[in-house]
């Protein structure tokens, strides 16, 4: 009853509702989703909000909020690989709730997600696979795209993956779709202005770029698509150089293009655009070691460029906010001619040509670490897609 609830905070902490009930955490990346149980018993007022609260001791519960007028309630900013409990508030015109019980604990972490890929030559896959940023090991099945595909690309916002062309016994135009927060297959988006393999992606929440790709000439395209919608792409600019293979990362703000193959051979070239407009892109600097097949992976700071053919045992970074030169990082666990990058905000993996999966810490410097294998051994470069949950665009 509310009577005996006690509420602590109004002119009559008599009339506060009872707590919530049945509170149950879905922890996602940075964030939890807190679904919960309205009291029936709402004091004599009616409720007008709930207050969700996190605590990493089970004690203080200030370590992030949200509110809500109805369950669930999420919480963000959340540091992924660090366990929370959370409680619920219930408050109405004379006070707030004691808290609700504990929930149980749970962790946030991003994912990332593979998708497509071949085992050899032209042996295509329409595999999607995930791990989670936060725990070592080796991936597992979450779902097909709509057909076997291979030299394709992806990028994300935190809840929806997009495939980006590629082969299927041909060059396609095609853009999938699939749902970053529930297992399952692939579905249309739209598509692109043209056929395209080896083309690059990235995005921040609200677009998708593709740049470059090869249909018989190397292209200077990029085009781009609203990623919460379906629909065709729109035409966006130019690379400062016709490019296929390249790596690709981004801020919320800025995206980066790097390295790749063009008329001229292999390129050390790395160029900016400003995500949320359109037009040409810039030039950025250089790569510390030319090369194709390249794969990119970046947290809101700092982007990072990993093995390709002509750099197989290099990554790179730069600050994406500045320009400049790329300066070396470290060395992969393995070396290879083409592997695809994701990140989260700690955290890249870097995973194809081969089934190793290896990661690095984004902030630092140093040689990259194994973290598990990937469903299936890619024996070629060039072939996957990648995207993650919480990579630099969506801060």
């Amino acid at each position: 009853m509310a009577s005996k609830n006690g509420g602590f905070i109004g002119t009559d902490g008599l009339d506060a509702p009872d707590p919530p009930t049945a509170v149950t955490p879905t922890a996602g990346s940075e964030s939890v989703s807190i679904a919960f149980t309205a009291p029936t018993d709402t004091g004599t007022s009616a409720i007008t909000g709930f207050v969700a609260q996190v605590s990493t001791d089970s004690t203080d519960y200030s370590g992030g909020s949200g509110t809500g007028t109805s369950s669930p309630i999420t919480v963000s900013s959340l540091t992924d690989g660090t366990a929370y409990t959370a409680k619920v508030w219930a408050i109405n015109a004379y006070g707030t709730s004691a808290p609700s019980d504990a929930s149980s604990s749970f962790t946030p972490s991003g994912k990332a997600f593979w998708h497509g890929g071949a085992t050899s030559g032209d042996n295509r896959r329409n595999d999607i696979q995930t791990i989670s940023f936060s725990t070592l090991g080796n991936a597992t099945d979450y779902g097909d795209l709509t057909a076997t595909r291979f030299k394709l690309s992806g990028c994300s916002n935190s809840t929806r993956g997009l495939t980006i062309g590629g082969r299927e016994g041909s060059d396609v135009n095609t853009i999938d779709y699939y749902d970053l927060t529930s297992s399952g297959n692939a579905s249309d988006f739209g598509d692109l202005s043209a056929a395209v393999q080896g083309p690059s992606a990235l995005a921040n929440s609200t677009r998708g770029i593709r740049g470059g790709g090869e249909t018989s000439t190397v292209k200077d395209v990029m085009e781009y698509v609203t990623i919460g919608s379906t629909g065709n792409s729109t035409d966006f600019g130019d690379l400062t150089v016709a490019r296929m293979n390249l790596g690709s990362a981004a801020s919320s703000t800025r995206g980066l293009f790097a390295g790749g193959t063009g008329n001229a051979g292999n390129s050390n070239v790395i160029e900016y655009i400003t995500i949320g407009s359109t037009g040409n892109g810039q030039d950025f600097g250089d790569l510390t070691v030319d090369g194709q097949h390249m794969s990119g992976a970046s947290n809101s700071t700092r982007a990072l460029f990993g093995p390709g053919s002509g750099r197989t045992a290099v990554i790179d970074y730069v600050t994406i906010a500045s320009t400049g030169n790329a300066t070396d990082f470290g060395d992969p666990s393995v070396s290879r001619n083409g592997a695809t990058g994701a990140a989260s905000a700690t955290r890249a993996v870097f995973g194809g040509s081969g089934n190793t999966i290896d990661y690095v810490t984004i902030a630092s410097t140093g040689n990259a670490q194994d973290f598990g294998d990937l469903t299936f051994s890619n024996q070629a470069s060039e072939q996957w897609g990648a995207c993650s949950t919480s990579h630099g665009g969506l801060s």
